[in-house]
């Protein structure tokens, strides 16, 4: 159900409001740039400072605009199950297709303590459910165990993983239990050549909101086999997926956006800052090397 390249999109503000009319013109442009999917109201996108009326405000406009032309995964995890269940509802009832689950946050559970708050998932909700295992944010990781153990417990709920850990052996250790049964994402653009290499099949990738076109070549590069094409698709991106993790993300990621796109805001919410400008520079240099300005 997902591969290639899917975007962890930004949401557009303008004002302090989410600048619907703005987010809707970069859906199109992405579906139009070959994205193979879309994941709204992720880290990316600043689920963290949304109101729920606004989360799944963004997530009913993503799915209105896309009207079915690709996937639309929206983000829904908390580190309370109670809420998870909901918002897999909430995301549902707003026309997602699927949701990006990470494990329970801050209050640290045990594996067994994460197996159970997927299962309680799975029994009362019926989207499929990337699990999203990125512990430099969340410190709770998903061990390779934990995610076999999960996907072979609910047959067909748990599709994908967003991998974000930098552990590339757990590709293959997961492809050895779990085969066909777990698509397998990279959740780090600077990784995805080596990721699809072991047995990847895609990316949600944060670069993708800046070069869609050349993230949707290069997976499929990735995807046909031609990793001499891949390999300099790679090398021509590597220096913006660097940058635009300069500073605190998503800074680096919307100033570059609006290079392109000066319709779009730069805005943020706080606790996140305007990107230094050391980070703008560095952006504008490897948006340059990629050929985007």
């Amino acid at each position: 159900m997902f591969h290639g390249s899917i975007p962890a999109l930004i949401t557009p503000f303008r004002n302090g409001t989410f600048d619907e009319a703005a987010f809707r013109d970069f859906v199109e442009w992405q579906i139009a740039e070959g994205s193979a999917a879309l994941v709204p109201v992720g880290t990316t996108g600043e689920a963290a400072t949304l109101t729920k009326d606004e989360h799944f405000e963004v997530v009913r406009v993503c799915a209105d605009q896309v009207r079915g032309r690709v996937p639309v995964i929206a983000g829904a995890g908390s580190n309370d199950t109670r809420v998870a269940i909901g918002n897999v509802q909430a995301a549902k009832a707003a026309g997602a297709d699927a949701v990006l689950m990470v494990p329970p946050y801050y209050n640290r559970p045990s594996q067994e303590g994460i197996f159970r708050h997927f299962e309680a998932v799975a029994a009362q909700c019926e989207l499929p459910i990337v699990l999203y295992n990125v512990p430099g944010r969340t410190v709770t990781d998903i061990q390779p165990e934990t995610v076999i153990r999960i996907v072979q417990a609910f047959p067909g709920r748990f599709v994908a993983i967003k991998d974000a850990t930098g552990d590339l052996a757990r590709v293959s250790t997961h492809r050895a239990a779990l085969r066909s049964e777990l698509a397998q994402l990279s959740g780090n653009d600077d990784l995805a050549l080596a990721f699809n290499a072991m047995g990847g099949v895609g990316c949600i990738s944060v670069t993708a909101n800046v070069a869609p076109r050349l993230c949707a070549q290069f997976q499929a590069a990735c995807a046909e086999g031609d990793m001499v094409l891949a390999l300099a698709l790679h090398d021509r991106l590597f220096a913006l997926h660097a940058a635009l993790f300069s500073d605190a993300s998503p800074g680096p990621v919307k100033y570059a956006v609006n290079r392109l796109r000066p319709e779009i805001s730069t805005e943020l919410r706080l606790p996140m800052v305007e990107p230094a400008a050391a980070s703008k520079a560095a952006v504008d240099a490897a948006m340059a090397v990629a050929g985007l300005i």
